[in-house]
């Protein structure tokens, strides 16, 4: 089960081609292309319970940018009509079952009515003006006065968010850090486990082998940082203590 809860837009599944298709329109993208991405029909799908997550939340997008055409609705309701979600819900819980089916039966309902307030693409402001940059290096001090360091790894903007994405650094002590104590310090991460041939998976991260070559043996994993994300207007209020 892919998914998180009984709504349409529940899940990453669901979220991923709903607003994939957002994206694209928002982003001027023709109508053609936008279907041609995500089709209605899926040739290959998961199964039965991921394939009416992707049909009900592309359908629901499709209606609302105005796409949605009688062959397009009828094929929904035909994949509906299986009761994939209902019956898996429901091995969990009458009450998740029921959930599900009413959510169905609005959705249904909803989309078989002509949309008569088709969304229009929307404009999102890009920040110009950043408080740090890209690969800047950090420091900051606690409230025992001890020093901390971070850097600043990427700006993330989408749909009219700002975030910074900050790597905590190993560093620690109640003596200011230049550049040069903070190179011999460690960066925080985590192993990912890669589902591709050892060869595939240096492609994907270079340099991957110096942190195999570490640990020994025949690891395949990619290395990912440990992030934490601040939005730029909540960054904006504590600035001064970096």
């Amino acid at each position: 089960m892919a998914t998180d809860g009984t709504k349409i837009i529940d899940g990453d599944r669901a979220h991923d081609t709903y607003w994939g298709i957002m994206d694209l329109f928002d982003s001027e993208a023709s109508s053609k292309m936008i279907i041609d991405e995500y089709p209605i029909v899926q040739k290959e799908f998961f199964d039965e319970f991921d394939n009416e997550v992707y049909v009900t939340s592309c359908g629901l997008a499709y209606w609302e940018i105005g796409l949605m055409t009688f062959e397009r609705l009828k094929y929904i309701k035909t994949i509906v009509s299986k009761n994939a979600c209902v019956d898996e819900w429901t091995k969990l819980s009458n009450k998740e079952g029921n959930s599900r089916s009413r959510v169905l039966k609005n959705f249904i309902k909803k989309i078989s009515v002509k949309n008569s307030k088709v969304r229009k693409a929307k404009k999102y402001r890009k920040i110009s003006n950043f408080i740090f940059n890209e690969n800047d290096i950090l420091t900051f001090k606690l409230s025992d006065n001890s020093y901390r360091a971070l850097i600043c790894l990427k700006i993330d903007q989408h749909r009219g968010n700002c975030n910074y994405w900050f790597v905590p650094i190993t560093y620690q002590s109640t003596s200011k850090p230049n550049l040069e104590l903070i190179a011999q310090q460690s960066f925080l991460g985590s192993k990912i486990g890669s589902g591709y041939a050892r060869d595939d998976t240096r492609k994907k991260q270079p340099g991957i082998e110096i942190v195999w070559d570490y640990l020994g043996g025949k690891p395949n994993f990619i290395f990912g940082f440990v992030i934490d994300a601040v939005e730029h207007k909540d960054l904006l209020k504590f600035k001064h203590h970096f």
